[in-house]
């Protein structure tokens, strides 16, 4: 997209009600009807070019509406996870916008633009201090890739954060043009302990993404303002202790995950191309004791 295009893009989102719009998408993707739910599925699946023959049920017929058809799980074996006991894996489907060092506070974003831990994990100044001069990977997901979000790592999850925002679109011309992009959207931020230290898969919202969902959590709609709500992991009795390429959660339409990793345990996420895509459960790095 050129920078003109870019720019006009990014000026029509800030004019449009993206809460209000990013809610009617929530309903429409839930209609039960079977001839609209199916008519949107084969649209989709047409458009996006989904590869049908590695999802578990039939389409469109096994899926009750449109979300669950895009929330789809796999057969056994579509994503083999990396068996190497220090590999750090893709939690995602998608393509890399951007990898490397964190410089000091600051994370890249794209083109000369940059944003801080502080804001971006928006909690106690502790937990951006770990990650100071850590490294870090952001994928993104486009419509057509597979949207469950998988842990990187072996580890327990000790903590999960929602925190409230807006609903910008995260696309290749939305993270080149808008400032502070991933501070300024929703985001669920996910802490893990490992053997090798800590590290956070973060979800951020975006642009008709109708909900963030966990097994800890449930769905979580989007609320634009408001405080940060430390999500309780231990209320639904689902087991925290999570091995490398299980489930974490899951986006209802598409959006962005960034994975941060402590200072010293790993320098292979700066090999990650810019524009690259990746599979889930394809290791990315390693990572090693601290």
């Amino acid at each position: 997209m050129s920078e003109l295009k870019s720019r006009l893009f990014l000026l029509l989102q800030k004019l449009l009600p993206r809460l209000a719009l990013t809610a009617l998408v929530f309903r429409l993707a839930r209609i039960r009807t079977t001839g609209i739910k199916n008519f949107f599925i084969r649209q989709f699946v047409g458009i996006y070019k989904v590869n049908v023959e590695e999802v578990k049920q039939s389409v469109p017929d096994d899926f009750a509406t449109f979300n669950d058809f895009f929330i789809r799980e796999l057969i056994t074996g579509a994503r083999p996870i990396d068996a190497a006991s220090e590999s750090i894996v893709s939690p995602a489907d998608g393509t890399v916008s951007a990898a490397g060092k964190i410089d000091r506070d600051r994370i890249f974003q794209a083109k000369g633009l940059h944003y801080t831990l502080t804001d971006l994990l928006a909690t106690d100044i502790d937990d951006a201090t770990r990650f100071v001069d850590g490294a870090f990977a952001t994928i993104y997901l486009s419509p057509s890739d597979y949207h469950r979000v998988h842990s990187p790592v072996s580890g327990e999850l000790v903590a999960a954060r929602y925190v409230p925002g807006d609903l910008f679109s995260v696309n290749e011309a939305t993270v080149s043009y808008l400032p502070n992009l991933f501070t300024r959207n929703e985001r669920l931020i996910c802490h893990l302990q490992t053997v090798n230290g800590p590290i956070v898969v973060i979800l951020v919202g975006a642009l008709n993404v109708g909900s963030i969902s966990t097994r800890w959590s449930g769905d979580l709609r989007p609320r634009k303002k408001g405080v940060v709500d430390n999500i309780d992991i231990a209320k639904k009795g689902e087991s925290r202790q999570l091995k490398k390429g299980d489930l974490i959660g899951w986006f209802n339409m598409g959006s962005t995950v960034i994975v941060l990793l402590p200072p010293g345990s790993s320098d292979e996420l700066s090999a990650l191309k810019i524009g690259s895509g990746v599979r889930m459960g394809q290791a990315i790095g390693s990572m090693k004791k601290i």
